[in-house]
């Protein structure tokens, strides 16, 4: 999946070439568009979706021989017009989101709440992951006309910080599975994984990144199959769970970033402090700044008692 965090800063405009008689190339820059303009289009087409379609639920009911435990969408019409669609659904849940318009680097200041919708379709019979957590899942990405834009054949390990801030939302809302099964084939299972499918509005998707197959301000859906997971996972090796690294508590581990000032006036690259492994910058490494147990508790000195650990305090003497 194409879906780092990184392309959100890519694509934010689109240039629309056209020639004059005096054969000059002429071109319209095309600024983004505003959180609350989209969002209210996305809500719209989201809810039209939601009641027009529906998935296979009698399969996870009464699961039919050799079921594969594959979530399937389609039109509610035909032969299907008795089906119940899915915003009746009571597995159906709803997220808001508060989003800013800093996520996307765009210039207006605003920060736009954004309702998404997930389903478990099925519950795993492991634990819960966290979005900062390393996850195996397999999936399926599509566009809300059916258009597959990307799939996984086999689990892939996610460390969802990298990936759609919808996306590890819901995931977090999922229990795992319980075991790996290799096939004869090569293939693998997952057993007693958790099934499940969101709908996400482009704000919390790519909004108006450039990703193959995936215009400019579309909303999306996955299907997910949730098999295990990393628990505390620490993508820096900080000795600190990437969880705990996410300062503000609002669900976003990439605007966490204590050092940003001094990284900018020396030209270091910016790191969030979840995948930094020096947090303040001052040349001593968070591990070396923290104290763990012999049980993994993590105490944080303040050396200077300035109520800032020393971990993220650049002056702690």
């Amino acid at each position: 999946m194409q879906v780092l965090r990184v392309l959100i800063s890519l694509g934010v405009i689109t240039l629309l070439f056209s020639c004059g008689n005096d054969d000059n190339a002429d071109f319209e820059v095309i600024p983004p568009r505003r959180l609350s303009e989209v969002v209210t289009e996305d809500a719209a087409a989201l809810q039209e979706y939601l009641q027009t379609h529906f998935y296979n639920y009698e399969d996870f009911e009464n699961p039919p021989a050799g079921f594969d435990f594959r979530i399937v969408l389609d039109t509610i019409a035909g032969d299907n017009a008795g089906k119940t669609p899915l915003i009746n659904r009571p597995e159906l849940q709803t997220l808001t989101i508060p989003v800013s318009s800093e996520s996307f680097n765009l210039d207006s200041d605003e920060t736009v709440d954004h309702t998404m919708y997930y389903l478990v379709a099925r519950d795993g019979v492991g634990d819960i992951p966290t979005i900062a957590d390393s996850t195996l899942v397999r999936y399926e990405g599509t566009l809300l006309n059916g258009a597959l834009f990307d799939a996984t054949a086999s689990h892939t390990w996610q460390y969802l910080p990298f990936f759609l801030r919808g996306y590890g939302r819901a995931i977090s809302s999922i229990r795992t599975g319980d075991g790996i099964v290799t096939n004869p084939d090569g293939t693998t299972e997952i057993t007693n994984a958790g099934i499940g499918a969101m709908f996400l509005p482009s704000g919390l998707a790519y909004f108006n990144a450039s990703v193959p197959g995936v215009p400019q301000y579309s909303p999306l859906i996955f299907t997910v199959e949730v098999g295990l997971y990393v628990e505390d996972t620490d993508y820096d090796n900080d000795g600190i769970p990437s969880l705990l690294e996410d300062l503000d508590g609002d669900g976003d581990l990439t605007n966490d970033n204590t050092d940003r000032e001094q990284e900018r006036a020396t030209g270091s690259l910016a790191l969030a402090n979840h995948v930094d492994p020096d947090d303040d910058q001052d040349g001593t490494p968070t591990r070396d700044e923290i104290i763990i147990d012999d049980q993994g508790n993590i105490t944080f000195p303040d050396g200077d008692g300035d109520g800032i650990p020393d971990y993220l305090d650049r002056d702690n003497s």
